[in-house]
């Protein structure tokens, strides 16, 4: 069973890791875009002037970052990783690093069949059922989600008309563990979606003391006889998705 320590933490994190010929005493700029995805990373990479300057490492990849020089604003970029641990080590390194601020995008399953593939979903409260955001908080069935950006972000979202909802989330570290009986547990609270990192998201900043927005785009639907996949892979509707992450940076710019 989890406790929450508020204690010093024995190991801490010291920012990302670098290459030969590589600044190690650079700062970071203070806001960050994280993309799950690694068709869009690449897309974002390969499209506006970027910078390499670093990395984070694990014991099967590494993932670089870099600087993006996105209408004339320097942001940090890197490949979010996938699962609540894993993206609370990312945002602690980072902000060792310098990173003071975070946008964080990624696909989600949805629990209403209603919202539109692709379309946007701003995460108001997650229902806590993975174990990262526990070792941050205090227990508790929910945290609270994105208490700053959110009206920055729909007015962007209208400037590039796309549609949206806000709605608690449920975030799980098994997906494959995504019952029936738990599906409509949580579409009876009024939850929209179901990822893996938002409460984690939610915790780790929370307990940092940074600022941080996190938004999802739809992806598989879960609410029907059979689970649908949509456009759950990577390169399907990836168009649609390009404009997704256009979103993300014209947030970061205005943040900064």
């Amino acid at each position: 069973m989890i406790k929450f320590d508020n204690s010093e933490p024995f190991i801490k994190p010291h920012g990302i890791k670098f290459r030969d010929g590589q600044d190690s005493n650079i700062r970071l700029p203070k806001v960050a875009v994280g993309v799950f995805s690694r068709h869009l990373f690449k897309d974002i990479v390969e499209k506006f002037s970027t910078k390499e300057v670093g990395y984070i490492s694990g014991a099967n990849l590494e993932r670089n970052v870099y600087i993006i020089n996105y209408n004339g604003v320097h942001l940090t970029l890197f490949m979010a990783g996938v699962s609540g641990a894993w993206l609370c080590a990312d945002i602690e390194e980072l902000y060792a690093q310098g990173v003071e601020k975070f946008i964080i995008f990624g696909n989600c399953g949805v629990l209403d069949s209603k919202i539109e593939d692709c379309s946007i979903i701003i995460p108001t409260l997650a229902y806590r059922e993975e174990g990262a955001s526990y070792h941050y908080v205090e227990e508790s069935d929910a945290i609270p989600m994105n208490p700053k950006y959110v009206d920055e972000f729909i007015k962007i979202l209208d400037k590039y008309n796309f549609d949206y909802i806000q709605a608690p989330t449920w975030t799980t570290d098994a997906f494959y563990r995504e019952t029936i009986n738990k599906i409509k547990k949580y579409q009876e609270l009024g939850v929209k979606t179901v990822e893996m990192e938002g409460a984690s998201i939610a915790a780790v900043c929370k307990y940092l003391n940074i600022d941080y927005f996190t938004f999802y785009y739809a992806g598989d639907n879960l609410d029907g006889v059979e689970w649908e996949k949509r456009s759950l892979s990577g390169t399907v509707n990836i168009d649609k998705k390009k404009e997704v992450a256009i979103l993300a940076l014209e947030l970061a710019i205005r943040i900064n």
